[in-house]
């Protein structure tokens, strides 16, 4: 079985569409991922399904309530599967918060070695503060910058983790040659016609000389980097 992913949210309906299209389509269709949605209000025990609440002190917005975030997780955690009703493993517990550190393409190559993650999608002004103490395993913020939620962060760990297991991407070069794959940019690509409206693709691209090819990629990797990616630039000179 490939990697499952858990995601508990208020509105499921938001990762139908994404979930049927393009390569992650054919990832679920082939087994490499499977991506279960779980619907947090199920986990609530009022008439009106309430899931948060104010907070204590005062304050603007409301806060995700712990009691429904804790039984939908530990519930997913604690099914049974398979023909001797044998265990899944816990999984990963991932909360998408501003407080997590910023997501980049060595976390989503760890996340990419584990067997089941869990997602928390938050909503409104936050979680309550014991859901990140005594829950998550982790805290991952997608950037500097608000979502309405958590459900589009979610969607970003998704895609960036499953394009990195075996067999997702039907080209393995693609991997290989991306940008952030060695704390680098990737390099400027072109395709035809050659000449449009007086952008000429450089001759070196055309040339059929590999090795130059590759020199030229690689400068304008770094260059590009350079100008566009400062905080990555220096890493890769560190040790």
């Amino acid at each position: 079985m490939g990697l499952q992913f858990d995601i508990v949210t208020l509105f499921t309906d938001y990762f139908t569409s994404p979930l049927t299209q393009s390569i992650l389509k054919r990832a679920v269709k082939e087994g490499k991922i499977r991506v279960n949605v779980h619907n947090l209000r199920d986990f609530t025990h009022d008439r009106h399904r309430t899931a948060d609440d104010k907070p204590f002190g005062g304050g603007a917005g409301m806060l995700m309530k712990p009691e429904p975030l804790f039984e939908c997780v530990e519930n997913i955690q604690n099914r049974k599967t398979g023909r001797n009703g044998a265990r899944r493993t816990k999984g990963w517990v991932v909360l998408l918060d501003p407080h997590g550190k910023p997501f980049s393409q060595a976390v989503a190559r760890r996340l990419s070695r584990k067997r089941k993650i869990i997602l928390i999608a938050g909503h409104y002004e936050g979680v309550d503060h014991r859901v990140r103490e005594h829950l998550a395993d982790e805290q991952i913020s997608v950037g500097d910058f608000v979502t309405m939620g958590g459900e589009a962060p979610a969607l970003c760990v998704i895609e960036a983790v499953s394009r990195l297991l075996p067999g997702v991407l039907g080209n393995k070069e693609s991997l290989r040659h991306e940008s952030f794959q060695d704390n680098e940019l990737e390099y400027p690509q072109y395709t035809r016609p050659r000449n449009y409206r007086g952008w000429i693709v450089p001759e070196t691209l055309i040339s059929g000389n590999h090795k130059e090819v590759e020199k030229w990629r690689r400068e304008a990797s770094q260059k590009m980097t350079q100008e566009r990616q400062t905080n990555l630039y220096p890493k890769k000179r560190s040790y």
